[in-house]
């Protein structure tokens, strides 16, 4: 699995995401931003864990 994108980034993205009211349903961002999620369950233990911490 490649991951193009580092912890921060990922939290950067989701915070982002959230700020424009973008569904963070797991299902919604696996395919409307594929590498965001791979990259959120290659360093978070699963998407719910990533959202926590992006918005700690």
């Amino acid at each position: 699995m490649e991951v193009n994108m580092s912890p921060e980034e990922v939290m950067q993205q989701i915070k982002k995401m959230r700020g424009n009211g973008v569904n963070m349903s797991k299902k919604k961002v696996k395919k409307s931003h594929p590498e965001l999620m791979r990259s959120a369950l290659h360093y978070f233990p699963d998407w719910d864990s990533a959202i926590d911490k992006s918005i700690g």
